[in-house]
């Protein structure tokens, strides 16, 4: 009798195009008809009628009466939530980022580890006409990014390790691990991290750790801090630090964190 847990033992057809389809959707906002999945899954119309329909009356999936066209729905939203420790963050974070925006006049997100990736799962847009935001679900970069370096400078060697292995197996990547010890070696001094963003001119990324009650970094809370020309952001970048550290406090906080 094989062995369960290894690699390749078992096979699910059905859930993996499933998955496949899930996946597909993920890049595709306007959706696609069964057959333009089917061309770009390699597979017949056939293979995936089924699953689709199933899918859909199951609520995963939402089918537009206009176009046919198929969209992920937001229940996947709602069971991913439910399921990881991402309800319990989001919903103590969410009160904190609301006055933060106000106050900081800048928008804010908290970001998580996903695999070697970091993930976005909360953001509050600043209140005025002018600002810069991440969407939630968004991907970061959290070998270089600022918030995940933050992740990786407030958890174990053992967990950093991990997500570090995880990156470069998902991404083809080789990472400089000394390079990388120093970043992390800074940023606990400091406890944030704060950089000019290397994608989106006139941004400021600023971020800190969010603890849970098991002393334990959870998620970064971060601030894409936009500078305006004409200087009449609400304040100024030192200030909104001030802010940004408050606000991960008070997150850590409600999440049952104890310093010592």
């Amino acid at each position: 009798m094989a062995k369960a847990g290894l690699k390749g033992t078992y096979a699910a057809p059905a859930i993996e195009k499933a998955f496949e389809v899930i996946e597909l959707l993920a890049n595709r906002p306007e959706g696609a008809l069964i057959s333009e999945m089917a061309t770009d899954l390699s597979r017949s119309v056939g293979e995936l009628f089924r699953i689709v329909v199933v899918m859909e009356r199951l609520g995963y999936l939402r089918k537009s009466d206009a176009s046919d066209r198929y969209t992920i729905a937001y229940k996947l939203l709602d069971v991913a939530f439910r399921g990881t420790p991402s309800q319990e963050l989001v919903r103590a974070a969410m009160p904190e980022m609301q006055v933060l925006a106000l106050e900081a006049g800048q928008s804010c997100h908290v970001v998580v580890p996903n695999g070697g990736r970091g993930m976005v799962v909360a953001r509050e847009e600043q209140p005025g006409t002018r600002g810069f935001a991440l969407k939630v679900g968004a991907h970061i970069d959290i070998i270089k990014s600022c918030s995940g370096q933050v992740l990786l400078a407030f958890s174990s060697i053992q967990r950093t390790e991990r997500i570090v292995r995880a990156a470069e197996e998902e991404l083809g990547i080789s990472v400089d691990r000394g390079w990388l010890a120093d970043r992390i070696a800074i940023i606990r001094r400091k406890g944030h991290d704060s950089r000019k963003s290397p994608v989106t001119h006139g941004v400021t990324d600023i971020s800190f750790p969010v603890f849970g009650f098991d002393r334990n970094v959870v998620a970064a809370l971060t601030i894409p801090f936009l500078e305006l020309i004409d200087g009449s952001q609400k304040v100024d970048l030192e200030a909104a630090r001030d802010l940004l550290r408050t606000a991960a406090a008070r997150v850590s906080d409600r999440l049952g964190y104890q310093s010592d």
